[in-house]
């Protein structure tokens, strides 16, 4: 049930006739379990908590949103080697939401959940309802999902989360992605729509911090959380534990409102006003928990964007193309002073070279294949150099003052010279097609 302005609220402690409130046995044991699991999920996984941190996030050491996953590590290790047979590491450098070790955690989760709900409903067997636990319960949950809502929603509407396709990937047949590299570059070759896609997050995330307006927040964050939900599970995206439990969230906090719900968008019925215990007992104190409810929204909103924005000026579109930025197509390729032929049997035989951000360089090779590799371009010294192991290279280069480029050192142990000619990135369909009010025929190539 989601928080009203207590000038709304009806302030009750006990039924209309005088008598204490009763929940019926299936919605106290409900409650009972969503307090733990969700309260102990909420506490635990780190990205969470870590969005309270707001603007001072961006000066936290490295592991700090981890923490609390990174100290119950050798739990959840155990539990998957004695229970699962696997073995469950939390991988501190992985982006990924779906490691085995955080499955570990969610059951170990639901396990705690089911023992502290029995324990609990044993020893507290003759209490009938827990409103003004509900109440803190509820707020603590409105404030968990805003603050993810408002995080991964400024991610979309500062176009970070899903960047425009790279150059690399413009040279990769469609084949060859995961679904989810077609997911995130289908929605990042649209800034537009990836943008409504975050204010829509966003507007659920801040209707959630206003208690008047939580109910509405719920229900857009269940709308937006229902499609992220499925679209992980149906495109391989390495966040379907967070996505599933964010959309739980939502349910929780409506759940109370069912009936009214119900009654005013499916039957046409009227409906009265939410009645909920408030958080306080006085209406100064009561005013002032809705003040600094919204006050926190304020202050994650900010941090939010500016985690975004700073991502967008250092890696993101916004930030300063690296010298030597572009597609290369190799025109001539010398080795030992002699012409090497486009082979698709030598592997070091380029045929494109890609430079889109700083530090990394795509080699692509006669036979198609490509290879990420750690490169450095020095422009006052027109040097680049290629760190790889088998592609280790130190080049010097020169420009003809337009589109071709030299380079000439040493790859692979032995001398090489190579002239390219930069591809205009428009030559390619998908940034060149743009947008048509009018199309006599459907155009898909």
């Amino acid at each position: 049930m989601s928080a009203v302005d207590t000038d709304d609220v009806k302030q009750i402690t006990t039924d209309d006739d005088g008598a204490a409130p009763s929940w019926h046995p299936i919605t106290r044991l409900a409650f009972r379990f969503c307090v733990v699991y969700f309260g102990l999920f909420c506490l635990l996984f780190a990205q969470i908590s870590y969005a309270f941190t707001g603007p001072i996030s961006h000066w936290l050491p490295d592991g700090a949103v981890l923490w609390q996953m990174a100290t119950l590590a050798p739990v959840f290790g155990w539990v998957g080697r004695t229970v699962f047979g696997v073995e469950a590491e939390l991988h501190l450098d992985s982006g990924s939401g779906d490691q085995a070790a955080i499955w570990v955690m969610a059951f170990c989760l639901l396990v705690v959940a089911v023992v502290a709900t029995a324990v609990w409903s044993v020893l507290d067997r003759r209490r009938r309802a827990y409103p003004r636990l509900q109440a803190w319960f509820l707020t603590f949950l409105r404030l968990c999902l805003g603050g993810q809502m408002l995080f991964y929603g400024m991610a979309k509407l500062i176009p970070t989360q899903m960047p425009a396709p790279p150059l690399s990937a413009l040279l990769q047949p469609y084949g060859d992605f995961s679904p989810a590299s077609v997911l995130w570059l289908q929605v990042g070759s649209s800034h537009p729509y990836e943008m409504l896609l975050g204010a829509a997050e966003v507007l659920g995330g801040l209707l959630l911090f206003a208690p008047r307006t939580a109910t509405l927040g719920a229900l857009v964050s269940a709308a937006c959380m229902g499609q992220v939900f499925v679209l992980n599970m149906t495109f391989d995206v390495p966040v379907k534990i967070l996505s599933f439990h964010l959309l739980a969230l939502a349910l929780v906090l409506l759940a109370p409102q069912i009936r009214r719900l119900v009654d005013f968008l499916v039957l046409h019925r009227a409906t009265e006003p939410p009645t909920q215990p408030a958080l306080f007992d006085s209406g100064r104190a009561n005013h002032i928990a809705v003040t600094a409810q919204v006050l926190l929204g304020a202050w994650m909103l900010v941090g939010s964007a500016f985690t975004s924005w700073t991502a967008w000026r250092e890696y993101g579109g916004g930030s300063p193309e690296p010298p030597l930025h572009g597609i290369w197509n190799v025109t001539e390729f010398e080795r030992d002073g002699a012409a090497v032929p486009p082979l698709a049997t030598d592997e070091h035989r380029w045929g494109r070279l890609a430079i889109d951000t700083a530090g990394a360089a795509t080699i692509q090779r006669v036979d198609g294949r490509l290879v990420t590799v750690p490169a450095e371009v020095d422009p006052q010294a027109h040097t680049l150099t290629i760190t790889a192991p088998e592609t280790a290279a130190t080049f010097a280069f020169t420009r003809d003052g337009g589109d071709g480029l030299r380079l000439e050192g040493e790859l692979a142990g032995r001398p090489v010279r190579i002239n390219l000619l930069r591809t205009d990135p428009t030559d390619f369909t998908l940034l060149n097609r743009g947008f048509n009010w009018v199309q006599e025929y459907p155009y898909f190539r």
